[in-house]
């Protein structure tokens, strides 16, 4: 019933549902999807939290969903046919973003603490070793959005 209403909040683009990524690796998860929504402020509206970013212990969540908010925008205005996808193992190795554009990974971690700026999780490195790896941050987010 719930997947039933999250199909639907998905074809109304309230929100954007996230295929898991696998190669048909033993330790990748490929079954779940994760979901962002469109609009931040539907997502503190359901959480009931519209405190000031200094007051909130959710700002990686929020920093997330924006950032894949504005870059599905971006993707649509270039009317790129990039693949979507996220990346995690049974270990719990993950990466918030993968981008297949012609055949090319691309993996992203989206970070609102630039002072912990993470590498690419060893699995990834050694199932995927021609894939470009970005951290995107609040200093840097504009060239990934724009």
């Amino acid at each position: 019933m719930i997947e039933k209403y999250l199909d639907l909040l998905a074809k109304v683009y309230v929100i954007h549902k996230v295929p898991g990524f696998s190669r048909n690796l033993d330790n990748e998860i490929t079954k779940k999807i994760k979901r962002y929504f469109y609009d931040n402020g539907i997502r503190n509206a359901l959480i009931a939290n519209f405190n000031i970013p200094v007051l909130r212990d959710d700002m990686g969540a929020l920093w997330e969903n924006n950032i894949v908010s504005e870059r599905l925008k971006h993707l649509a205005y270039m009317r790129s046919d990039a693949d979507l996808y996220f990346w995690r193992t049974h270990r719990k190795q993950e990466i918030n973003w993968v981008e297949e554009v012609n055949g090319q990974l691309h993996a992203y971690e989206f970070k609102f603490n630039a002072k912990k700026i993470p590498k690419p999780p060893n699995a990834w490195v050694k199932a995927y070793p021609k894939a470009s790896f970005q951290v995107i941050t609040p200093e840097n987010y504009l060239k990934f959005i724009a």
